[in-house]
């Protein structure tokens, strides 16, 4: 794509970024109320992530073709989540780091991790330097929150955004991050993920689920209970480590039906030249493949009034679908945020629906 075509796209897709807003919210209503004018200053934010996301990028290709999806689609097929996912190597610890993000202080921990993927996968395998970060107290016992981040995150401020010292010092937990790959430090580092490879991705998040339950496993011993939550690309991850290992708690927040389809969906943004990519992506063939990375068919093992779902109700990326299936699918707390995907982080509502859920795990112990 020529510079100018790059900048004249960019430059409308921005341009919409309102009126796009005000039509998802208003309904039409002027002037607008406070909670509706809140409700289009998140949508906003959601517009400008999705424009970031997308049209800063270096243009979409993806050099997979149909039928080599659909060789590796009719293998995983046979498998089913519970056979695909291999258990999982016991976590050793490679090198712990003290941290800090101003005055709170927290853990970097460092190990290697092989997922022990299917063979029709073989190419994405082998060993990697995972990265999970802990704030915790030195007592035992605690229980434990592990906290799976969504796109772009993975960073340290995401102990912000979980609210792990709060969660810590005055609800008891102790709480890990993992760091998905492609992101935070393991940004520059292989396994590149998620990118334009249908298969990459479904390589990639089998390699997460497998990294996050080695962590759960790790922790197990020493904690009192453990809660796992995701939020938007973490949601799937939850979701199937939830199903895959004993947790006493299960949180999805903004949750998608699956990577490489909300991907195809915004790649309309780049216009006609990525439509056999966006293709590709959201095709049949595809979900076939990732059927062993689809959490929307299986069910946690945590007790049902211990399972929360937090949807947003004029969410631009993942829609509000996936809240309304998975909790049909649940059961337990379904949670709408009045606002957009980006803007739950922040919602007070939503940091009340998670802290009962804590507090009902804890209280059934």
């Amino acid at each position: 794509m020529r510079l100018v075509d790059r900048v004249w796209r960019i430059a409308s897709d921005a341009a919409g970024i309102l009126p796009r807003a005000y039509t998802a919210v208003a309904d039409g209503a002027l002037p607008l109320s406070p909670a509706r004018a809140r409700s289009v200053g998140e949508v906003v934010l959601d517009e400008l992530a999705l424009t970031a996301m997308t049209l800063t990028a270096p243009p979409p290709r993806c050099d997979r073709s149909e039928p080599e999806c659909a060789a590796v689609a009719a293998e995983l097929s046979k498998l089913g989540v519970a056979e695909a996912h291999t258990e999982p190597k016991p976590l050793q610890i490679q090198d712990l780091r003290p941290r800090r993000l101003g005055s709170l202080r927290y853990q970097e921990l460092v190990y290697e991790h092989d997922p022990g993927l299917p063979d029709a996968l073989a190419e994405f395998g082998g060993p990697a330097t995972a990265v999970v970060r802990l704030c915790r107290t030195g007592e035992q016992q605690r229980p434990w929150l592990v906290w799976v981040h969504g796109a772009g995150q993975g960073q340290p401020i995401d102990l912000l955004f979980s609210r792990a010292r709060r969660l810590r010092d005055e609800l008891g937990y102790n709480v890990a991050l993992p760091v998905q790959p492609g992101h935070g430090p393991r940004r520059t580092a292989w396994p590149a993920y998620p990118n334009m490879d249908p298969l990459n991705n479904i390589a990639g998040q089998m390699r997460v689920v497998s990294e996050v339950r080695a962590v759960v496993r790790w922790l197990r011993p020493q904690a009192g209970a453990v809660v796992v939550a995701g939020v938007s690309m973490g949601s799937p991850v939850a979701a199937l480590v939830a199903h895959l290992e004993p947790v006493d708690g299960v949180a999805v927040y903004t949750p998608i039906l699956g990577l490489n389809t909300m991907i195809a969906r915004h790649l309309g943004r780049w216009g006609p030249s990525v439509r056999e990519t966006a293709a590709l992506l959201a095709s049949e063939t595809v979900a076939a493949a990732a059927s062993v990375v689809d959490h929307t068919v299986v069910e946690p093992t945590a007790p049902q009034p211990n399972r929360l779902v937090v949807g947003a109700w004029h969410d631009r990326m993942a829609r509000r679908d996936p809240a309304q299936l998975l909790h049909r699918r649940w059961g337990g707390e379904l949670y709408w945020h009045r606002g957009s995907h980006v803007g739950h982080l922040f919602a007070p509502g939503v940091q009340r629906a998670s802290e009962r859920l804590l507090r009902r795990v804890i209280d059934g112990q």
